[in-house]
Order: C-alpha cells, then structure tokens, then sequence
C-alpha cells in the first residue's frame, strides 16, 4: 500500500474585523503604516473628459489643423475626472486667470466609492 502524501491543510490566518490603526510611534522611526511618502510619490494617469464623437474613418482622414470636432458635451455640462480609468470627481472647466489660453477644472462633486454589491 501506498503511503499517503497529503499534508494538513494551515490554519488560516486571522484577519481583525475592525480596521487597525497604529500611532506613528509604531512601527519604529516614522516606518509605521501613517508615513504616506512613498505612496504619495506614485505617479496616476489623470484624465478630464470633455466629451466624444463619433465619426467616419474618411472624415477622421480629411481634418486637418484648426478643424473642430464636435463633442457629445455642452457647455455648463459637469466633465469627468478620471484617475487610472475610474471617475472620482466632476467639475467644471475653468479658464486660468494668468493665461486665458489655459482651462482648469474646478471640482463641484467628488465621487465615493461605489456602494458594496450583494454578497454572493
């Protein structure tokens, strides 16, 4: 007969159900789990939506410089910030005081995160 090979499965391990907070003495020398440094020098894409078209490749092909595209937003509509592909704020576009040939964003809504689904 053969010898069995299986091994007993691990103890899983246990995960607190409350969040936990360290002070930023934990952890030793500012290393704790409040020293944000490192993740806040993460570079992010960030994008402003403005608006999309759609067209012909042929009508794609005959635009040339100084050509307007027509987008699906108007004027006074909220825009889209966009941070790594998902929408965290809406605002509106701005011209910048200093340089009216520069738009900002100024943000009237910040989106929460999306409400936690059903558990399956």
């Amino acid at each position: 007969m053969k010898k069995s090979t299986a091994r007993p499965a691990p103890e899983a391990a246990e995960i607190p159900a409350e969040p936990v907070a360290f002070s930023a003495d934990e952890g030793g020398e500012g290393r704790g789990p409040r020293n944000l440094d490192a993740i806040m020098r993460i570079p992010v894409s960030l994008q402003v939506v403005l608006g999309s078209a759609t067209m012909p490749v042929a009508n794609l092909m005959k635009l040339g410089r100084g050509a307007v595209v027509p987008l699906d937003h108007r004027v006074g509509e909220p825009v889209d910030v966009v941070v790594n592909g998902r929408v965290v704020a809406r605002g509106e576009v701005v011209v910048v005081e200093d340089d009216s040939s520069r738009f900002g964003v100024s943000l009237t809504e910040i989106v929460g995160a999306p409400a936690p689904g059903p558990a399956l």
